[in-house]
């Protein structure tokens, strides 16, 4: 960003004080990347900064990622585990939970009573 070219750090620091950008490490142990097509990239103990330039916050990871898919794709997919509960799919569950703003309790709780219908679920939190 400003090139640094062998400027000391603390200069370096000055100078971006000066212009009013903040920059902290995060002890972060995971970052995980939602893609649109049903995978995540799964950061482990990466190096993350974020730099708040006069509200606009930046973050940036720095790591090896690896790729996996995501519990969403997996519940499309049919490959989502039952809860102990009554039989309600956990992704139903997160589904209802998502969409509505409602705690998993209050997401379990009305799919029961709905008899597992997510639409009725939503329409009820709602």
């Amino acid at each position: 960003m400003f090139g640094g070219g062998g400027m000391n750090p603390r200069k370096m620091k000055q100078m971006m004080e000066q212009m009013g950008i903040d920059v902290d490490e995060l002890d972060a142990t995971e970052v995980v990347i939602k893609q649109g097509d049903g995978t995540e990239l799964v950061f482990s103990d990466p190096d993350v900064t974020k730099m708040d330039a006069r509200g606009q916050e930046t973050y940036q990871i720095i790591g090896e990622p690896s790729e996996r898919e995501s519990a969403a794709a997996a519940v499309e997919g049919g490959e989502e585990s039952e809860s102990d509960d009554g039989g309600i799919p956990e992704g139903d569950v997160e589904i209802v939970a998502q969409r509505t703003g409602a705690s998993e309790d209050e997401a379990r709780e009305a799919l029961a009573d709905t008899d597992g219908d997510l639409a009725a679920a939503i329409e009820r939190l709602e």
